[in-house]
């Protein structure tokens, strides 16, 4: 997982301060999430597939398959 956030991160050339701003979080917090030494929070994790458009399993090693999952329709 950690390896994965980290390639997203570098493929959409972006620094860690960014992500982490987008978390609201600090920079060093952010990478400690890249190298495994924090352990990632449930919301952070949707904050993340979120932010790269694709699944928390993709992020979480389960499916190789980047594509997010599609949206379940509401109901009011």
């Amino acid at each position: 997982m950690y390896r994965r956030i980290r390639d997203l991160r570098e493929d959409s050339d972006l620094l860690q301060k960014d992500v982490a701003r987008y978390l609201q979080c600090t920079q060093v917090c952010y990478s400690y999430y890249e190298i495994g030494r924090r352990d990632i929070p449930t919301d952070v994790l949707i904050k993340l597939a979120e932010f790269y458009n694709t699944s928390t399993d993709y992020l979480l090693g389960v499916t190789d398959e980047k594509a997010p999952y599609p949206r379940a329709a509401q109901t009011e």
